[in-house]
């Protein structure tokens, strides 16, 4: 069984889906998980376009979602052959839950000043199985196989991937398995100083500066929380030839019951 199920498709890329008990989410296992809604207004956005990589995806997460049919509707914000803006909505309920903008930039051959100063992840191999789930319930939590360590205060490394498709039937890109996975680097860093708060992020943004390639997504994630109520999760994504890009999550700190 998949993230979600298909029940209609429209010329712009969008459609209607059923979401399945994968996309339980780790705050209220009741409602879903942000990850998989954004890996499927990624593949939205690349039906629309022809599989046209993405350099920046802004997710703006607007209320939570139940384990229920959404409707995905897809809109070209700026047209052009070089540079394009455009844009998802994901409905629930009769209300706009998500809505997510996505530049798209033409490519060309810079591989003679390709660099990048982030540092390398370790291997896979050198992390430790992490069954997520002791840290969070929920259904997408739980489709995830991951390798993790602390990588000290406030600081965690981990390689995952999804052990669901995000539909069934439907080819995905390897960027979409990557942007499918990116909002779960808020939950990567564990310790006991964040037991007992709730730390839901609002948005999510992803940078990428080249198309990651393969199902393993690598994170290496840092939590700063302020005196104010507010926190920034920041990551930087690799696949296994090294680093793609970075991800970072705007979050509201609220203290937990008891």
């Amino acid at each position: 069984m998949a993230y979600f199920e298909r029940l209609t498709s429209t010329p712009d890329g969008g459609g209607r889906f059923r979401a399945t008990p994968h996309t339980g989410g780790g705050w209220n296992p009741a409602e879903q998980h942000i990850a998989p809604t954004v890996g499927l207004v990624a593949h939205s956005l690349q039906r629309a376009s022809a599989g046209a990589p993405v350099q920046r995806l802004a997710v703006e997460i607007l209320g939570t979602i139940g384990i229920d049919e959404v409707e995905v509707q897809v809109a070209t914000v700026r047209p052009g052959r070089t540079i394009e803006l455009v844009e998802a909505t994901v409905a629930w309920a009769g209300r706009d839950v998500v809505r997510a903008r996505a530049w798209r930039l033409a490519g060309s051959d810079t591989t003679e000043v390709a660099a990048s100063a982030e540092p390398a992840l370790p291997a896979r191999e050198e992390l430790a199985p992490w069954d997520m789930s002791t840290a969070w319930p929920g259904g997408y939590i739980a489709s995830l196989e991951v390798r993790h360590r602390d990588a000290g205060p406030g600081r965690a490394q981990a390689w995952l991937r999804a052990r669901q498709e995000l539909l069934d039937d439907e080819e995905v890109t390897d960027l979409t398995r990557t942007l499918l996975l990116a909002d779960t680097a808020n939950g990567l860093v564990q310790g006991p100083g964040r037991r007992g708060w709730f730390y839901p992020n609002v948005e999510l943004t992803v940078h990428l500066f080249r198309a990651p390639v393969g199902a393993w997504v690598g994170m290496d994630t840092s939590v700063s929380w302020g005196p104010g109520g507010h926190g920034l999760t920041a990551t930087v994504l690799h696949d296994e030839a090294g680093p793609v890009g970075r991800v970072s999550q705007s979050c509201t700190l609220r203290r937990g019951p008891g």
